[in-house]
C-alpha cells in the first residue's frame, strides 16, 4: 500500500519532471536578461557588505579611536550604500518585467491551445477550467514566479554579502548567527512537500466546488423538476466543508512556517546579545559587535523573512498551478471525504407515493382550464384561456412557430411556471405551488440541455429511478436504442465524464433515464433535437410504448406524425386535432407541415 506521503512524493516528481523541460527551455531563451539580473544582483551583495562593514569601522577605526573624521566617513560609506539601493532596484526589476511577462503570454498561448484542443476532441463539451487557467490561474504563476525570482536572488547575494561581512568583522560572529538561521531554514523546508499537498488539495476542492455551482446553474431546470433540490444542496455543501478542511490544513501548516520564521528571524537576534559577553572576552570589538547586529537588523532577518514567505506562499503555488496549466494535473481527493463522496453523486428523487385511480372515471393525464400567462402586466399573452385535456396513455405533440410559447406550454405543465390564471392538473392533482419532489413522482420534464454528471453510466441511467434493477435497466437502453452507446462507454458500470460526450449522446441517456422514471407524464420539450431522424424516431416510440402520457414539443413534422394528436400554438389561440384534421382546419399547421416537408424555400 502506497502512503500518502509517497503518494504526494510522486505527484510532486511528476509535477517537476513535466515542469522542468519547457521552464529550462524558458530560461535558456533569456540568458542575456538573467546575465544583467546577476550584475545587478552583485551590486547587491556589495551594498550590502558595505553597510555593515561602514558601521563597524566608524565606531571602532573612528569614534572609539578619537577620530571624529574617520568615523564620519566611514558613515558616509555607509549612507552611500544605503543611497545606491534605489538604482539597484530599479535595474533588478527592469529585467524582472522582460522574465515575467513573456512567461505570462506563453501561458495564456498555452491555456488557450489546450482549451480549443480539448474542445476539438470532445465536441459538446467544455472545459469549464479553462477560464479560470486564463485569468486566476495564470495570474498565479505570473506574480508567483515574479516575487520567487525576486526574493531567492535577493536572499541569495545579501545573505553573501552579510555573511561575507561578519566573516570579516570577527569568524566567531558565524558561530552564534549561523546555526539558528540554518535551524529554522531546515524547518521551513521540511514544510515545502505537505504544503504543496495542501495547497493542490486546496486548489481541487475549489475547482470541485466551482463546477459543481456551473453543472447545477445549468441544471436548474432539471433540478427543480425533478424534486432534487435538496440533495443538490446537500452535494455543495458536502463541497464547502471540503474546502473548508483544505483551509484548515494549510492553515495549520502556516503556523509551522510562522515557528520557523521565528527560529531563523528572531533567534539570531537573541543569541546574539546573550553572547555579547563571550564575545567580548574573544576579542571582539564594539563595533564589530554594532555592525552584526545591524547586517542582522538590515539585511539578513528581512531576506530571510522575506525568502521563507515567498517560498512558502509562492513557491508551492507556483509548482502546482504550473502543472495544472501546462499539463493535467492528477485527481486530488479531499481530506476527509469518504472515497464514496470524492466525485459528484447522482441525485435522485425520493419515490413516489402510491397513485390511487377511480376505475369507474378515467382520470386524464393532464387537464388545463383557461390558462393564461403573460411576461409582465401589459404584455401580449403567451397562453391566452387555453383548455387542454390529454387523456392517459395518449401521445401529444406540440407544434408552432419559434417563439410561440411551445417551452412555455410544457414547463406549465410540469408546474415550474405558474399561469397568470386558470388550473393546472396532473393525473387529477394541481401542479402549480406544489412541492417540487411531489410533483418529481407525477411527472417527468427532459429540457433540450441534457444534463448527465459525473459519476457510472448505471447513476445517470438511474437518476429518476435509483431502486430499477438491471435487467430493467438493459431492457430500456434496448428499447430506446442507447445499447451502441452504453457499450462504446463500457457497460453500465463503467464511469461516464460528461465532457467526453455529445450532446446528441448526452439526450440519449436522459431519454432512457425518462423510460425508467415511475412518473406517468413525460415531457419532452426538444429533448431530441440532437438526435437524427432515426435515432429521435426509435426512442419516441419507445417512450409513447410504456405506460402514460407523453407530451413532445416537437421540432421535426415527424415528430408530429408519430403523435395521436398535435396542438397547434399559433400566438392567439390553439388549435388541437390528429394530422389529417389539422391539414383542413389551420392554415398555419399547412405551412409548418410545408415548411418541414421542404417544399418552401
Amino acid at each position: 500500500m502506497t502512503s500518502p506521503g509517497a503518494g504526494t512524493a510522486t505527484r510532486e516528481r511528476g509535477a517537476l519532471r513535466r515542469v522542468a523541460p519547457p521552464a529550462r527551455r524558458f530560461l535558456a531563451d533569456r540568458k542575456g536578461v538573467l546575465a544583467r539580473l546577476g550584475a545587478w544582483s552583485v551590486a547587491e551583495s556589495a551594498q550590502t557588505f558595505l553597510g555593515g562593514y561602514g558601521v563597524a569601522q566608524a565606531v571602532d577605526r573612528g569614534f572609539l579611536a578619537g577620530d571624529t573624521a574617520a568615523g564620519l566617513g566611514w558613515l558616509g560609506v555607509a549612507a552611500v550604500a544605503v543611497l545606491l539601493g534605489a538604482p539597484v532596484v530599479t535595474g533588478v526589476f527592469a529585467q524582472l518585467a522582460r522574465l515575467t511577462e513573456p512567461l505570462r503570454d506563453a501561458l495564456v498561448r498555452r491555456a488557450v491551445t489546450r482549451s480549443l484542443a480539448e474542445a476539438s476532441a470532445r465536441p459538446g463539451g467544455g472545459d469549464r477550467a479553462a477560464v479560470s487557467r486564463l485569468t486566476n490561474q495564470v495570474e498565479i504563476v505570473r506574480d508567483s514566479f515574479a516575487g520567487l525570482v525576486l526574493t531567492l536572488r535577493s536572499f541569495v547575494f545579501t545573505a553573501a554579502g552579510a555573511l561575507l561581512g561578519l566573516f570579516t568583522l570577527d569568524p566567531a560572529l558565524l558561530v552564534v548567527v549561523v546555526p539558528p538561521l540554518a535551524g529554522g531554514l531546515a524547518l521551513f523546508l521540511v514544510t515545502l512537500r505537505p504544503m504543496s499537498a495542501a495547497q493542490r488539495r486546496a486548489l481541487a476542492a475549489d475547482e470541485a466546488l466551482g463546477d459543481h455551482a456551473s453543472r447545477t446553474r445549468g441544471a436548474l431546470r432539471d433540478i427543480t423538476a425533478c424534486g432534487t433540490r435538496e440533495e443538490a444542496a446537500r452535494r455543495g455543501e458536502r463541497l464547502v466543508e471540503d474546502a473548508a478542511v483544505c483551509a484548515r490544513v494549510l492553515a495549520r501548516w502556516a503556523a509551522v512556517r510562522t515557528l520557523a520564521l521565528g527560529v531563523a528571524g528572531q533567534l539570531p537576534f537573541l543569541l546574539l546579545l546573550l553572547a555579547v559577553p563571550w564575545l567580548r572576552a574573544r576579542g571582539v570589538g564594539t563595533g564589530a559587535l554594532l555592525g552584526a547586529f545591524t547586517y542582522l537588523a538590515q539585511s539578513l532577518l528581512p531576506a530571510l523573512h522575506t525568502l521563507m514567505t515567498a517560498i512558502g506562499a509562492a513557491g508551492t503555488r507556483l509548482l502546482v498551478v504550473l502543472d495544472r496549466i501546462t499539463g493535467t494535473a492528477p485527481p486530488v481527493t479531499a481530506p476527509h471525504a469518504p472515497a464514496s463522496e470524492t466525485a459528484p453523486q447522482a441525485v435522485s428523487p425520493p419515490p413516489p407515493p402510491p397513485l390511487r385511480r377511480s376505475a369507474s372515471t378515467p382520470t386524464p393525464a393532464v387537464e388545463l382550464r383557461s390558462v393564461t400567462l403573460s411576461y409582465g402586466a401589459r404584455a401580449e399573452p403567451v397562453l391566452d384561456s387555453l383548455d387542454l385535456r390529454v387523456e392517459d396513455g395518449e401521445h401529444l405533440a406540440v407544434v408552432g412557430p419559434s417563439g410561440i410559447g411551445k417551452s412555455t406550454l410544457a414547463r406549465v405543465v410540469a408546474g415550474t411556471l405558474a399561469p397568470g390564471g386558470g388550473t393546472v392538473e396532473v393525473d387529477g392533482r394541481p401542479v402549480t405551488g406544489r412541492d417540487p419532489a411531489e410533483l418529481g413522482a407525477l411527472r417527468a420534464l427532459l429540457p433540450q440541455q441534457a444534463y448527465v454528471f459525473t459519476s457510472t453510466v448505471r447513476d445517470n441511467l438511474t437518476y429518476l429511478c435509483p431502486d430499477a434493477r438491471t435487467a430493467e435497466l438493459r431492457a430500456a437502453v434496448r428499447e430506446v436504442g442507447a445499447d451502441g452507446l452504453v457499450a462504446r462507454l463500457g457497460g453500465l458500470d463503467a464511469p461516464l465524464v460528461p465532457g467526453d460526450l455529445s450532446q446528441g449522446e448526452r439526450q440519449l441517456l436522459v431519454l432512457v433515464r425518462a423510460h425508467l422514471s415511475p412518473a406517468r407524464l413525460l415531457l419532452l420539450d426538444e429533448a431530441t433535437c440532437h438526435l437524427d431522424a432515426a435515432a429521435e424516431a426509435r426512442a419516441e416510440e419507445a417512450l409513447a410504448r410504456r405506460p402514460g402520457a407523453l407530451l413532445v414539443v416537437a421540432h421535426r413534422m415527424s415528430s408530429a406524425l408519430r403523435a395521436d394528436r398535435v396542438v397547434v400554438l399559433d400566438g392567439v389561440g390553439a388549435v388541437c386535432g390528429t394530422h389529417g384534421d389539422l391539414l383542413g382546419r389551420s392554415p398555419l399547421y399547412r405551412d409548418l407541415v410545408g415548411y418541414w416537408g421542404g417544399t418552401r424555400e
